[in-house]
Parts: C-alpha cells; structure tokens; sequence
C-alpha cells in the first residue's frame, strides 16, 4: 500500500519467473535457471515486490522450513529507482512478517553483498564472523 503521492506500491507475493530474473539481473545479481526459479517460487515464505507506473521495479524474499530457520533472500531494487528507500521498505515488510509469524527464536539469516550490510544492520542484522563464517556451494 502506497500514501498520497507515492508512485511506489508494495505488493505481498512474489513475482513471475521472467520478472524474477529481469529484476536480479537487472539490479546486478547473478542469474538463476528459469526451471529453478519455476520450482523455488512456489516455495517462498513470504515475499513482496514492489511496482510502480505498472511495472515491478524491487523484490524480496524469505525461504526457509517455516519453523526453525529463514533466509532473508534476492532483495533487489532496479538502479534506476534505487535511492528512494525502496531496500528500507522491502526489509520493513520481511522483518514485519517474521516479527509476526515465525516462531520465537527462530534463527533468520542473510547474505550482505558489499554495503548492502549497511541497510540489514538497521534491521537487527550483524556479522557472524569470527564465530561463524558464510559460505557457499554452487551446484
């Protein structure tokens, strides 16, 4: 729901399988199969997406069990609407409905790509180095 003014509209929900990859590589990010979008969608938590003038210009998801553990994941905001707040209101809506559903002590984690940090740390996000360290594996 957007105010007065607001040319930008969050929707819950994710986006189609096109859009979903228009948006991450668009914003920068890596590209995933469209067959693995296809299946991974469907499996999102929760998610919201963001339009504007009929377009959906950012995105953001958590995946997870739905009980024990979440991902914070693809968040991403177009370069040509990046600067008006749009990662803060993605964030607002994901951290809201895990503050909402997910169960208390539910561990919720997330990969900051460079200062992308900044922005999670406002939502409670810190670093887990030196106890842990993220890592990944591509099949």
């Amino acid at each position: 729901m957007n105010t007065i003014g607001d040319p930008y509209e969050l929707r819950s929900g994710v986006p189609d399988v096109d859009t979903f990859r228009r948006l991450r590589t668009g914003a920068g990010m890596s590209d995933r199969p469209a067959a693995a979008v296809a299946a991974g969608l469907p499996n999102t938590w929760y998610g919201v997406t963001v339009h504007h003038e009929g377009h959906t210009v950012g995105m953001g998801r958590v995946v997870g069990d739905g009980g024990a553990v979440f991902q914070i994941t693809d968040v991403c905001v177009l370069p040509g609407h990046q600067g008006r707040g749009l990662g803060r209101r993605i964030m607002a809506r994901l951290t809201a409905e895990l503050e909402s559903r997910a169960p208390a002590g539910a561990y919720v984690s997330l990969i900051a790509d460079g200062p992308a940090q900044h922005l999670y740390a406002q939502y409670g996000f810190a670093p887990t180095a030196p106890r842990s360290v993220g890592m990944h594996r591509l099949v």
